[in-house]
């Protein structure tokens, strides 16, 4: 036994903490830029570690939710908000450098919120659990 099969949320909450995280440093790295070089980290500035965690975040959140549609809802609009989140935060600067850290607010709340809807998804539908993929579209149990 997977002990991921047996709870499908522990990978949604791996990916809410990885993408608050990610959110917590995009934010918090303008005041600990200045301390940077005192403790020599001056490669958590740079943008290609970032972008790592964030693609780590999106591939998490990606296994997340198509396991919680392929076995149990059926339903695959929380990847759209995965992505979209994920777009917008790879993308933070689109508005310029005084809207970032709206623009990755906004992204990191889309990808909280999609694995926070598949979550939900999952938990409501209880006719599906011992079957490899969901036989139905909805989220109704009978």
């Amino acid at each position: 036994m997977n002990p991921v099969e047996d709870n499908p949320t522990k990978l949604d909450r791996l990916g809410i903490w990885v993408s608050s995280l990610c959110a917590l440093h995009c934010l918090a790295l303008p005041v600990v830029v200045p301390l940077l070089p005192l403790i020599g980290s001056s490669f958590f500035a740079q943008v290609w570690f970032e972008r790592t965690i964030l693609t780590i975040s999106l591939i998490i959140g990606a296994v997340a939710l198509i396991g919680g549609a392929t076995r149990y809802h059926g339903r695959y609009y929380p990847l759209a908000l995965l992505f979209t989140g994920g777009a917008i935060y790879w993308n933070k600067n689109m508005f310029g450098e005084a809207y970032e850290p709206f623009t990755i607010a906004v992204g990191a709340l889309l990808i909280v919120a999609g694995h926070w809807v598949n979550m939900r998804l999952c938990r409501q539908c209880k006719c599906c659990k011992e079957t490899v993929f969901s036989n139905h579209l909805s989220t109704e149990v009978e």
